[in-house]
């Protein structure tokens, strides 16, 4: 079994594989070359998105830099805008749905290392050979979420339809449907409701108004 399908598979692989490697030093590579590009470079950033990442919906924006390790594990939605200094760490697969909001330096982590030192150095392969391995367990976020800025999302996570989750959270923990969560680590405080709405904040919301629903 290649590397990459134990990465799939959720058991242990070696980030050291020259296979891995190869991925992860093109993805860095395109990485880097996006976060030297500016926001009205728009074919080139375009172009390198579509090298970089396996899918990147219709109206998304990446502001940059950005950092993805492998890339060709992450899918984005559509409508989708990522503030500065956005991290993937795509071991496992990451999947962001439509019409989500990232603040500045958010994080999503998907490998896991051991807890025991002596393991985190090394552990036998089946001929008995050492190595250094790992695992990773993916990450979802559904649509329509808002992550504030310095949020880390940690291996393993689903973020569920209509979130907020707090500036400087650390979830370690799959987050409900429409919930506001924030913390270290992140839990959740309530449920979002229509007493969210702008409606109920006049005094902001000025000379706006909402739109109508839109049809399903």
């Amino acid at each position: 079994m290649r590397e990459e399908e134990k990465i799939f598979n959720g058991i242990l692989f070696s980030p050291g594989d020259p296979e891995l490697k190869a991925i992860k030093l093109r993805s860095h590579k395109l990485s880097a070359a996006y976060s030297r590009t500016n926001e009205d470079d728009v074919e080139i950033r375009a172009e390198l998105v579509k090298l970089m990442l396996a899918e990147f919906g219709e109206g998304s924006f990446m502001q940059g830099p950005v950092f993805f390790h492998y890339g060709r594990h992450t899918k984005i939605g559509k409508r989708c805008f990522f503030n500065y200094n956005l991290t993937i760490q795509d071991d496992a697969p990451v999947v962001i749905g439509d019409d989500n909001n990232f603040g500045p330096n958010v994080t999503i982590v998907t490998p896991v290392h051991p807890m025991l030192p002596d393991e985190r150095r090394v552990l036998l392969d089946k001929d008995g050979t050492p190595r250094h391995l790992c695992y990773a367990r993916p990450v979802t976020v559904g649509n329509d979420c808002w992550l504030g800025a310095n949020v880390v999302v940690c291996p393993g996570v689903t973020i569920s339809d209509g979130c907020v989750i707090g500036a400087g959270s650390v979830v370690t923990r799959s987050i409900p449907p429409n919930s506001f969560a924030a913390g270290n680590p992140c839990r959740v405080l309530r449920e979002i409701t229509e007493k969210d709405s702008m409606r109920h904040k006049p005094e902001i919301l000025a000379d706006y108004r909402i739109a109508p629903p839109e049809d399903d």
